[in-house]
């Protein structure tokens, strides 16, 4: 179907009117996940009245095939949650992938969530009792959306809503069995890269994430 948003910024406007039933909401917070989900949340943030922040995320992709997540890391509150594929693990280890290439994996994600945790503000907001808009670019396996989600859960939220402007419909229905909503503009019978469906879709630096969570 083509382009349907011009950058992540309106991407983040144009979800924000999807949500607008969080409009101010006291113990309501927004956070991206870092990178690709930090500028959306900010811009949905800002025209909802709501606190933003942010879920340091790494997606652990198969060596070979790195777009495919075997599982996802994600670091909140001081605590780190590991989620994985245990099919799809199976699968990949049946298929000749050694354990010890996953191990290095991990451990190279681990260190990269680590170097963020000091460069990033907003990763230490307090979820407790709150309502949380987990927000993201899009959704493509939601395996990193996931391990965020139960980093939440473990930070004890009241309530966990799932958004963002474009996703897959596996991507979606996994998230609906672990969130209270999700919140996704356009699910496209056949998914294409996320990138795809943004005109402007360029990488993130560090600077430009701390310079919009500092905002």
């Amino acid at each position: 179907m083509g382009t349907r948003f011009e950058d992540r910024t309106d991407a983040g406007h144009r979800l924000a009117a999807a949500l607008g039933q969080f409009q101010e909401q006291p113990d309501t917070v927004v956070l991206g996940l870092a990178r690709g989900g930090i500028p959306v949340a900010a811009a949905a943030a800002a025209a909802l009245g709501l606190p933003l922040g942010t879920v340091l995320v790494r997606k652990l992709g198969i060596p070979g095939h790195e777009e495919t997540a075997f599982g996802a890391l994600a670091w909140a509150q001081g605590r780190t949650v590991r989620l994985i594929n245990k099919p799809l693990l199976e699968r990949v280890l049946d298929h000749g992938v050694q354990q010890e290439w996953l191990d290095d994996v991990e451990r190279r994600e681990r260190d990269e969530l680590l170097r963020r945790v000091e460069l990033y503000p907003g990763t230490g907001i307090d979820v407790a009792d709150r309502t949380v808009l987990l927000v993201d670019d899009g959704l493509a396996t939601g395996a990193t959306m996931r391990a965020a989600v139960e980093a939440m859960r473990e930070g004890g939220a009241a309530a966990v809503v799932a958004a963002a402007p474009v996703g897959s419909i596996d991507a979606e229905a996994s998230l609906e069995r672990v969130c209270e909503a999700v919140v996704c503009l356009h699910l496209p019978g056949r998914f294409r890269a996320v990138g795809s469906y943004y005109r402007h879709f360029g990488q993130l630096s560090d600077d430009d994430a701390v310079r919009l969570l500092a905002h």
